[in-house]
């Protein structure tokens, strides 16, 4: 197994309400020395959650909301942080009402799942509603987000879709479709 570098320091550099940027100086096994900048964690407590779902066996919902970092709208899936006090299905559930207008009977963890884990110790725990129903929460979303119900059978197309670039999210909706294909749900 290697060897993990030992870590000789690592200092906050910028904190915002979102983010903190840290430098971290480490020394490798072979005594090489490197600095990097991460996007650091808050602490352990925050959890991140994205909903899949499912309408039936062949159709899930997705949003659409405003992106900032791509500066356009894109489709992605419910998603945020769990509140304090909250389970992640209690989050899930909260989150999915309040972007979707929708919450669910029934949870299963499916992954979880790391964005450019180079650069950042961020995680999202990737849940599968089922037996939705529908109920609006108010959420902090700054508008009303759109609504598309999609099928398993259109992931190559919405690969292709110029609204669509989200990584994780396609990877979630392959796996959920393969559980299902294995009737695993």
């Amino acid at each position: 197994m290697d060897k993990k570098p030992e870590i000789l320091e690592c200092k906050e550099l910028i904190k915002t309400r979102l983010f903190r940027v840290e430098e971290m100086k480490l020394r490798f096994s072979n005594g090489v020395e490197r600095t990097y900048e991460r996007l650091g964690r808050f602490n352990d407590s925050h959890q991140a959650v994205m909903i899949v779902p499912l309408v039936d066996n062949n159709h899930f919902l997705m949003i659409r909301e405003y992106a900032a970092g791509m500066e356009e709208y894109q489709l992605s899936l419910p998603k945020g942080l769990v509140d304090a006090g909250e389970t992640v299905f209690e989050g899930a559930n909260r989150e999915l009402k309040e972007e979707a207008g929708f919450g669910a009977n029934n949870w299963r963890e499916l992954t979880t799942l790391s964005l450019s884990p180079n650069y950042m110790h961020h995680t999202i725990r990737v849940v599968v509603a089922t037996d939705l129903y529908k109920e609006r929460l108010e959420g902090d979303e700054p508008e009303p987000l759109g609504i598309e119900t999609l099928s398993f059978d259109q992931l190559l197309e919405l690969n292709e879709r110029c609204d669509f670039s989200e990584a994780r999210v396609l990877a979630a909706l392959y796996l959920v479709k393969d559980m299902l294909n294995n009737r695993a749900l």
